[in-house]
């Protein structure tokens, strides 16, 4: 993410003129950002610059800033941004003690590798996080010279709103490849470009239409029964889903009886079927 950022902005006008990290991160500056300095030593990388981007996994954001500033490599005028969508403004305090500008940046887009991060940022939203509405319009711009779309979102509600990320992203790919896997199980060599139609066709029309007038499958139809067989299949030959079956069925029941789609009968009966197998 840190790499494809990086394009980004130079595009913008802005110097990338130092980086730092493990030797993967090495080869990528190399082969994207050529004029960019690559430090071993991230102090050395973070000094007298502007903008530090701190591009690490979340638990490690903070000691990282950490061994920044006690390395007096963060400094008053600076502005420190991380990247994390969950943690908190409070991760870069030992920048704010040293007298930077704190902030987070949260893209809400998926990085797979960095071409296609530089191709999907422009047009996706920004999370902005700060503690100031002066820092919160660094944000704003700095989201907006990415071509994304900034957001303001403060810093209590951060875990929850990257819940509802990890829901719509990363449990989206879990599904699939649960749906592969039972589909195997069923006998079906080489399920994938068979679901596709199914499952891009639900996607579209969630976005069309809306989840609620969207969703379709038993737990709309209050259909008890099959939910009863559809478990009793998976208990035999793919046990390790019947779990997110139940979870994602009591999920749908509600989603269709909030909807008016599913009324409190037939609710009832799903509800039944599976607290049987929770």
């Amino acid at each position: 993410m840190a790499t494809a950022l990086g394009i980004l902005l130079e595009r913008a006008g802005y110097r990338v003129v130092a980086a730092s990290g493990r030797e993967a991160s090495r080869a990528r500056v190399a082969r994207n950002l050529a004029a960019t300095r690559f430090h071993d030593d991230g102090a050395a990388a973070a000094r007298g610059v502007d903008l530090v981007v701190i591009g690490v996994p979340d638990d490690l954001i903070s000691t990282t800033v950490a061994a920044l500033a006690s390395a007096h490599a963060v400094h008053a005028g600076q502005v420190v941004a991380h990247l994390s969508g969950s943690t908190s403004l409070h991760a870069l305090d030992a920048a704010r003690d040293a007298g930077a500008r704190t902030i987070s940046l949260h893209p809400l887009q998926s990085f797979p590798d960095v071409d296609t991060g530089v191709a999907r940022l422009p047009g996706s939203g920004i999370a902005v996080t700060a503690s100031n509405p002066e820092d919160a319009a660094i944000g704003e711009r700095l989201a907006r010279d990415l071509r994304g779309v900034p957001f303001v979102l403060s810093d209590e509600v951060k875990p929850l709103y990257h819940a509802g990320a990890v829901f719509a992203a990363n449990y989206l790919v879990t599904v699939e490849a649960l749906a592969e896997r039972i589909m195997r199980a069923a006998g079906i060599d080489d399920p994938s470009p068979l679901l596709r139609a199914l499952a891009t066709t639900s996607f579209d029309r969630t976005f069309e239409i809306g989840p609620a007038n969207a969703l379709t499958g038993p737990a709309v139809r209050g259909d008890a029964g099959t939910i009863e067989r559809n478990l009793s299949a998976l208990r035999g030959s793919a046990p390790e889903a019947v779990d997110a079956y139940v979870a994602l069925a009591g999920a749908a029941a509600v989603l269709a009886n909030e909807g008016g789609r599913l009324d409190d009968e037939g609710r009832r009966r799903v509800e039944e079927i599976l607290t049987r197998w929770r």
